[in-house]
């Protein structure tokens, strides 16, 4: 993104401050757990070239045509080539407009980008084409979030919550989101929803959301659960983000943008944490820029009262 080098930059100094306030946090992250980044999957990248060799024929029906964007677009996607991806879903859309997977798809590209308008037209039009379609219910309410508009979000992520009580992943963006209205209430809410868990991997997540368990005895969690690197980068991948999400609600800011980037260096990028941990440190950035202008100008007008007295 444009803005990554400034901000890395601008806000050095601040997130400097807020970093040597502790020097326990430093050591701990000298060497953060890590998996081996996933590398792209020769599969994906093989189905990729096949499918392009097919759309070059010209005597493919438009339905057919269309399911073979939507297929390379979601290899592009699980590829990280996100603009790629985006490029075939329209041409699906255009093909064939009656699919509610590929319009989820453009919304969560939407939301990302930070065009929430474009993305609520997306969500709306999945589900208006297959109600029943919960990952367009839970990315919508996600985009309201991240566009400010609470209210609706909280309605569409509390309607997703409903539809699986023990998901430990609607538990914890229910949580995220209501914590804007009511900080305290969202918190109660989620505590009795933890205490009720139930074995999913999810609720360890939860307890670290509400500090009920340490960073090392969630990254102990994630090593005896892991099969394989994969799995780990998963996992170290969610661990992370929440973790950020966490010091971000705290005001660590140094913290928050560390662990944003541990979350983003896993690659696994089909996870929903993966994506929005870039729209989370947009967020960041944009509240130190507000803190240093609303700083900035309460310094100028105690030096012009001071000016005045004198």
């Amino acid at each position: 993104m444009k803005w990554f080098q400034f901000f890395s930059l601008g806000l050095l100094v601040t997130l400097t401050g807020c970093a040597s306030n502790s020097a326990d946090m430093d050591k701990q992250w000298l060497n953060p757990p890590m998996a081996v980044p996933l590398q792209a999957n020769v599969q994906y990248e093989i189905q990729v070239a096949r499918l392009s060799q097919l759309l070059q024929r010209t005597d493919l029906e438009d339905n057919v045509r269309a399911k073979m964007h939507f297929e390379r677009g979601s290899y592009y996607n699980s590829l990280g080539l996100r603009d790629l991806a985006q490029l075939d879903f329209n041409q699906s859309l255009q093909l064939n407009p009656a699919q509610s997977v590929v319009f989820n798809q453009v919304g969560q590209y939407f939301t990302q980008i930070g065009d929430f308008d474009s993305a609520y037209e997306a969500f709306d039009s999945s589900l208006e084409l297959d109600p029943a379609n919960s990952y367009a219910l839970r990315n919508r309410a996600i985009a309201l979030y991240y566009g400010d508009r609470l209210p609706l979000a909280i309605e569409g992520m509390t309607t997703y919550y409903k539809e699986n009580p023990t998901d430990p992943y609607r538990a914890l963006w229910l949580y995220i989101i209501s914590r804007e209205v009511g900080p305290m209430e969202a918190s109660i809410t989620l505590e009795k929803r933890y205490q009720a868990r139930n074995d999913d991997w999810g609720w360890i997540l939860v307890a670290l959301t509400l500090n009920n368990i340490t960073e090392e005895e969630a990254f102990k969690a994630v090593l005896a659960g892991s099969r394989d690197n994969t799995v780990l980068a998963e996992r170290l991948t969610e661990v992370y983000f929440y973790l950020a999400k966490r010091h971000q609600i705290e005001g660590q800011y140094a913290a928050a943008v560390s662990m944003y980037k541990l979350a983003i260096a896993q690659n696994v990028f089909d996870y929903a944490e993966h994506k929005y941990a870039f729209l989370e440190l947009t967020k960041i950035f944009e509240q130190v820029r507000a803190e240093q202008l609303q700083k900035a100008k309460e310094e100028q007008a105690q030096k012009e009262a001071a000016d005045s007295e004198s």
